[in-house]
């Protein structure tokens, strides 16, 4: 395949997930819930005309769970990439959602403020090299066609719009990922582009 061709990313937040704690930060694999087994199933069917090459997942459960689930419905292969994984919360763990500081570094790295760092865990510079490093080196591998990669809100929330040419952090912000809803990124030689982005302004979605 000619390097100059650009592959196709959608990039989806997993299925609907059931976890053996309260709602806090962790970084439990969770599992599926049979919501999101049909929230998958009907985001593979949505794609059956695109000619999926492949789908990619991060290596936590409810991930993995859902590129299995779409991946017997396109009828392709499923690999785990390092890299596609959610933020981890280091110091933070079992801390809730809305926990001020943790919300205090997250406003940082939409800032631009790369170098904070979650005690414990990485910095924002370390967050998006490590999921810029998983997208392209699967986009390397599928130049000139489409593949499904499953991931999570939060990290796709900060790098996708950071790491494309055409939107910033802001274009984000506010907007959660629903479940199971891909964004369209066309990663090429000419840079990333996104071409749609499933956020909504309602946080009930997450």
């Amino acid at each position: 395949m000619a390097l100059h061709c650009s592959a196709t990313l959608f990039v989806a937040r997993h299925g609907d997930a059931t976890y053996g704690h309260a709602p806090v930060l962790s970084t439990e694999g969770g599992a599926l819930t049979a919501l999101g087994r049909s929230q998958v199933r009907s985001l593979a069917e949505g794609l059956a005309t695109q000619r999926i090459a492949r789908v990619f997942s991060s290596r936590m459960t409810r991930a993995v769970q859902s590129a299995e689930i779409a991946a017997e419905v396109l009828g392709v292969d499923h690999v785990v990439v390092d890299g596609l994984e959610e933020i981890d919360p280091g110091a933070y763990t079992g801390r809730s959602f809305s926990d001020p500081a943790w919300h205090a570094i997250l406003d940082a790295w939409f800032a631009g403020r790369d170098d904070v760092r979650v005690e414990g865990a990485q910095s924002g510079a370390e967050l998006f090299a490590r999921y810029r490093h998983a997208l392209e080196s699967i986009a390397d591998a599928h130049r000139g066609e489409r593949v499904l990669v499953i991931s999570h809100g939060g990290v796709m929330s900060l790098a996708l719009p950071r790491l494309t040419v055409n939107t910033d952090s802001a274009a984000a912000r506010g907007r959660f990922p629903p479940n199971a809803v891909p964004a369209q990124v066309e990663i090429g030689d000419d840079g990333w582009w996104l071409h749609s982005w499933p956020g909504a302004a309602d946080p009930d979605v997450v």
